[in-house]
């Protein structure tokens, strides 16, 4: 089976009308937006529109955005059998992953986008780790939990919460805005975790696991999962005594992962078939999973238990979380949307498995956690890898020529990437004399759909860029400019000026100017060990901060003298320094120091250098920012300018 254009109605036949207007039918499509529920009752009051079709819009694209049907939602049950919840935890788990730092108003915009996506359940994050992330979660529970299609469709949001009242009552206070919100409570079951970690007997564990359903369910919130952590490694008999006891005291979804990606497919695949026929009580819950892949098969692992009942699958964007990461949700959708209807016999239903997945939106959405996180997919990622749709060998290219389907299982357009002309060799040269509407319609045929304020910063940077590069600009070009605006959404600083001295003799010297949040220019000169050290120093003293740069990366973007270089750095503020952002590790319980990335391009490597370094620092400010926000003290040195070392910075005269 394949997924094509010309085709795609099949896959989408039940579907309903689309909640967002497509990026690329410009004005022909005129589609509803989301009403917005002020409280759970109004969710019934969303707006209905009809599409109307221009006859310059090709029908088979204009299909790709139609909302397929799902299941009404109610916790603990799902009316179709065959129906497959995606539980998407990009925003907590795949957070996890080091540097994969994320502001407010990314975690917002991403949010909206898996809400476009139509992922059943969003896991916002973990209320209790800090001030910050409570704000986070209960931002996305009282906007996008609120925010009904006019499908009806409103996600569920999640928050996740250790097996204690406070935690609990934290996630509760965080989530309980949304329209549908759900408590995510956890405790570890594997003899190793009970003994080296917990230092708990079983029934201890039993005890307390029963008390945090409990207590969760006094709250008020009748959605209520709860995993036993390292269930993959658990034995299976606890297992059936811990969740029938959780079952009992209102648990609704339980989820069983694969904490430290052991199991392999058939293994884990047993595993939840033994669950759903020993476990007390399991024909009143869902059964749920979260893989981990640091043996590579997290998805493979998912897909074996939806084979055996699991009907919720919990996934990330790219695939990003802790260590090696998770389920790749987008391997996960299409594999079920390409096989899901002939492979999944043998489990509860029919065995034509499916879900509600827009899955148009799929490379928008990646495009956007890797540009946010700063975690770049590489190129032969599946589905959504820069190579997945290309094609160099002769032999290949014969085939595609011939007939497409000989190589692509499915097209990019089903995607969300617009192939265009330009992948078929006759695309147009983006140079210097380029207008804006002819870079934002590349940008939206590479996936990026861009609200104008962020084009406009795009086509700018663009502009100047292309003023020094000859021969134009090419696609990866374009995806590092739009990577370094990525930076700038909460952007207090900027670099305004910039010279450097270096060479084999005499001292590598900076002298940077900058603007502050008070619109006024400062400039220091500094030297270093090399001139981006020099550079980074100089901005320290400017900015008033005390960080370590942990990561440092640069890459050519294309070949030749003229090529972009592209920087990427990663920053930890120094402990117990006057920018300190310790925050709690939502699996190990202990304070660490939050990290920030920041990424940054120009055909002058240090230049290029200093915007990826003000760009992660721009991050770190914010955030302490809000922290200030929430009652933290004042030790940023936001807007003071105060120098660490050496003299105070100089003003520039207007």
């Amino acid at each position: 089976m394949r997924i094509y254009a010309a085709s795609i109605a099949a896959l989408f036949a039940a579907a309903s009308t689309s909640a967002f207007t497509p990026s690329h039918l410009n004005g022909n499509v005129v589609l509803s937006q989301r009403s917005f529920a002020p409280s759970r009752s109004a969710s019934s009051s969303s707006i209905r529109s009809k599409v109307a079709l221009s006859s310059t819009v090709d029908p088979a694209i204009a299909e790709l955005y139609k909302r397929r049907k799902r299941p009404e939602y109610v916790p603990g049950q799902i009316s179709d059998p065959d129906y497959v919840r995606i539980f998407d935890t990009t925003l907590r788990d795949g957070e996890q992953s080091p540097g994969a730092t994320l502001t407010s108003s990314e975690k917002l915009e991403i949010a909206r986008n898996l809400a476009k996506l139509g992922v059943d359940i969003i896991e916002a994050g973990f209320p209790i780790a800090s001030p910050d992330d409570f704000a986070g979660v209960k931002q996305i529970a009282d906007v996008v939990g609120n925010e009904v299609f006019d499908d009806g469709y409103v996600p569920v949001i999640a928050g996740l919460s250790r097996a204690n009242q406070k935690d609990i009552q934290r996630a509760w206070d965080a989530v309980k805005g949304a329209t549908r919100p759900r408590i995510h409570t956890f405790i570890a079951t594997s003899e190793i975790h009970m003994r080296s970690k917990l230092n708990k007997t079983p029934d201890e564990v039993v005890e307390i696991a029963v008390g945090a359903v409990t207590f969760a369910k006094g709250l008020g919130c009748d959605d209520i999962e709860f995993s036993p952590e390292d269930a993959g490694r658990s034995d299976p008999e606890f297992l059936y005594r811990i969740l029938g006891e959780v079952i009992k005291a209102g648990a609704t979804t339980l989820n069983i992962p694969d904490t430290t990606g052991w199991n392999m497919p058939w293994e884990f695949g047993e595993l939840i078939k033994k669950l759903r026929e020993n476990v007390p009580g399991a024909e009143n819950v869902v059964f749920s999973t979260h893989c981990q892949n640091d043996l590579g098969l997290a998805t493979a692992n998912s897909l074996a238990g939806a084979l055996n009942g699991a009907r919720q699958l919990e996934c990330t964007i790219n695939g990003i979380g802790e260590r090696a990461g998770n389920a790749s949700l987008e391997e996960i959708v299409m594999s079920l949307a390409l096989k899901g209807n002939e492979q999944f016999v043998g489990g509860p239903g029919t065995g034509k498995l499916y879900t509600a997945i827009n899955p148009v939106y799929i490379t928008p959405t990646s495009k956007m956690v890797a540009e946010y996180t700063g975690m770049k997919c590489q190129p032969h990622k599946a589905i959504v890898g820069a190579n997945a749709f290309q094609h160099e060998s002769g032999i290949h290219q014969d085939g595609m020529i011939k007939d497409k389907s000989t190589y692509e299982i499915m097209t990019p357009e089903s995607i969300g990437l617009m192939r265009g002309e330009s992948q078929s060799g006759a695309g147009i040269v983006l140079g210097k004399h380029s207008g804006r509407n002819a870079v934002g319609t590349r940008l939206r045929e590479l996936g990026y759909d861009l609200d104008m304020d962020k084009l406009n910063a795009v086509f700018a940077r663009f502009k100047e860029v292309a003023e020094k590069k000859k021969g134009g600009l090419d696609d990866d070009d374009l995806e590092s400019l739009v990577s370094d605006q990525a930076g700038s959404v909460n952007e207090l600083w900027k670099v305004t000026g910039l010279q450097t001295t270096t060479g084999l003799s005499g001292i590598p010297t900076a002298t940077v100017k900058m603007m502050g949040p008070d619109a006024v220019e400062r400039y220091v000169s500094a030297t270093g060990t090399g001139p981006v050290d020099a550079v980074y120093k100089a901005i320290d003293q400017i900015m008033g901060v005390s960080v370590v740069l942990e990561s440092y990366s640069m890459n050519s973007v294309n070949e030749g003298i003229e090529a972009l270089a592209s920087t990427r750095v990663v920053i930890v503020p120094t402990i117990n320094g006057p920018n300190d952002s310790a925050v709690m590790d939502a699996q190990t319980s202990q304070l660490r120091e939050k990290k920030f990335s920041g990424s940054g391009s120009d055909t002058d490597i240090i230049t290029s250098s200093a915007r990826a370094y003000v760009s992660a620092l721009n991050k770190l400010l914010t955030w302490k920012m809000r922290r200030m926000a929430n009652g933290s003290p004042d030790t940023t040195g936001v807007a003071d300018a105060i120098s660490v070392e050496g003299k105070a910075p100089e003003v520039v005269a207007n």
